[in-house]
């Protein structure tokens, strides 16, 4: 097991204890913790409405990372979401493979290989990954403004490596 990942630069302020990675302000929780406060609010509010809420909110904050880092690092286009893809997967999320991606038409698929969810839930036979779609496409339609398309997209979660006879997560993103 590795480390330290010299790739994936993480700076702790010893006087505010405040994390950074590419410059922005991350947080660092166990991941019980985490999948136990989205399960909590999935159970008050229902998955179908907390599913929008992550799916709107994951939207704006892709936008906004593919946005800095694509300035940050001068990179633009399939790059940006590469970029994105390696680092969410150097993140804990798990390991989020680009199988497929056409900008020009708005498409992407997406592999997730050891799920968080599913390393945290095991076989629940749900789709539990939802709350990535937001993602996915916001990630896309960020890249795709920069390039002048009016190309918006929408984003899927088609497979969970939670539901049985699965072993990987898919997402499609399409447009809209």
């Amino acid at each position: 097991m590795t480390q330290i990942a010299p790739e994936l630069p993480i700076d702790v302020d010893s006087d505010t204890g405040v994390w950074t990675t590419d410059a922005l302000p991350m947080l660092y929780v166990p991941r019980h913790f985490f999948i136990n406060n989205h399960t909590a609010v999935e159970q008050a509010l229902g998955v179908e409405t907390y599913a929008r809420i992550l799916y709107d909110a994951g939207y704006k904050s892709a936008w906004f990372w593919c946005e800095k880092e694509a300035e940050l690092h001068g990179i633009e286009g399939v790059e940006v979401f590469e970029h994105y893809m390696n680092r969410l997967s150097q993140r804990g999320w798990g390991k989020f493979v680009t199988e497929a991606i056409e900008l020009d038409a708005g498409t992407a698929r997406v592999r997730l290989e050891h799920s968080c969810f599913v390393y945290q839930l095991g076989k629940t036979g749900k789709r539990e990954e939802y709350m990535f779609t937001g993602w996915f496409a916001g990630a896309m339609d960020q890249i795709l403004e920069a390039r002048g398309s009016d190309v918006r997209t929408r984003a899927e979660q088609t497979q969970s490596g939670a539901e049985d006879g699965c072993d990987v997560g898919y997402f499609q993103v399409s447009p809209r």
